[in-house]
């Protein structure tokens, strides 16, 4: 009777009267060696610009997909943006340390077996991941601990539910609703297409881009531009800017793209130009502080609108604070009101 072999983990299963004198080798080759590296084993694969990696699957000898440790390498982008990384069709777990360089945040590794759904296998040099094989489809195992620190770029194709603190030192996108419990520090770019509740003080160094409804209950610092196109609410803290000086010139020129709010100190007779970068519905204002001399005037440019159609004339006593309230109600049209002589 001809040798066999198993079915998930392809050892060599003798036949009746097989391998006279020699089985003791085919044993210890055929299965227990191959035993030691499904549950030890430790294999790199290298992946190149090739969109599809077989891992090797051989019977009775060694191969890369019986080993319970794979660490990926290579890099990922230049040709293919995905690539996948095939397994037999057996059950079996997976330790996965994917060390491979990706030219962008959205290059991917996926594993999974042939013609069927898989799991994209996170990037860091330290951090293993766990999945399994139930024959058909491949699925991520891991259990993460409280606190989370991911120093490379974090891709999230899913909800993401963190019960505590979590910090990100690349970009972090997240396709679908994140909830966190704990302090969210990002440390570059985070873009998130669902709702986002934070529950503590959030930190984004870089750009962020919120998709939908926002719910910050702790502070909020925000060292870029932040853009929210669902609603935003923020429970634990207040909402704040700096308020930006702006040189004295002939021609006072608001950025609205840099700040809502600004003050300038007048030296001589002034004309308030245009402000530059223009955002309907943005509001804000601009205090107008008169030197020790006093008596400098104020004129406007045709896009303000006050009341009644009457420009304001400022207060003229020497370092006398005016501020003007301003809404822009079109790129053309800036709603503003003057309050006189604060003190």
């Amino acid at each position: 009777m001809a040798s066999t072999y198993t079915t998930n983990l392809r050892l060599t299963k003798q036949g009746d009267g097989e391998n006279p004198n020699s089985w003791g080798q085919i044993l210890n080759d055929g299965v227990i060696s191959l035993a030691d590296e499904a549950i030890t084993g430790y294999t790199t694969v290298s992946i190149g610009s090739a969109a599809t990696v077989n891992l090797t699957a051989n019977d009775g000898a060694d191969d890369q997909a019986r080993s319970a440790f794979l660490e990926i390498k290579g890099s990922i982008g230049t040709v293919a943006t995905s690539i996948f990384l095939v397994i037999p069709s057996n059950t079996k777990s997976y330790s996965i340390l994917n060390k491979v360089s990706a030219n962008n945040t959205s290059d991917a590794v996926m594993m999974r077996v042939a013609g069927n759904t898989g799991v994209t296998i996170g990037r860091s040099s330290t951090i293993f991941q766990h999945v399994v094989c139930d024959g058909t489809s491949v699925r991520t195992a891991n259990l993460l601990p409280n606190t989370v620190c991911i120093t490379d770029n974090l891709f999230v194709g899913s909800t993401a539910q963190i019960g505590s603190t979590v910090t990100v030192v690349g970009a972090a996108t997240f396709k679908s609703t994140v909830s966190v419990s704990g302090a969210a520090s990002f440390g570059s770019t985070v873009t998130i297409a669902g709702a986002a509740n934070f529950k503590s003080t959030v930190t984004v160094e870089g750009a962020a881009n919120f998709k939908s409804t926002v719910t910050v209950e702790g502070a909020q610092v925000n060292k870029s531009t932040t853009r929210f196109e669902g609603a935003v609410s923020i429970a634990g803290g207040p909402v704040h800017q700096t308020i930006t000086s702006i040189t004295d010139a002939t021609s006072i020129v608001m950025n609205m793209a840099t700040n809502n709010q600004f003050s300038i100190t007048l030296a001589g007779n002034r004309t308030l130009a245009a402000p530059t970068n223009l955002t309907v519905g943005q509001t804000g204002h601009i205090y107008f502080n008169q030197d020790g001399t006093g008596s400098r005037t104020m004129g406007y440019n045709s896009v303000f609108k006050f009341p009644g159609g009457t420009d304001p004339t400022l207060s003229t006593a020497a370092n006398a604070v005016d501020l003007l309230v301003f809404s822009v109600r079109g790129t053309s049209k800036v709603d503003a009101i003057v309050i006189l002589d604060l003190k």
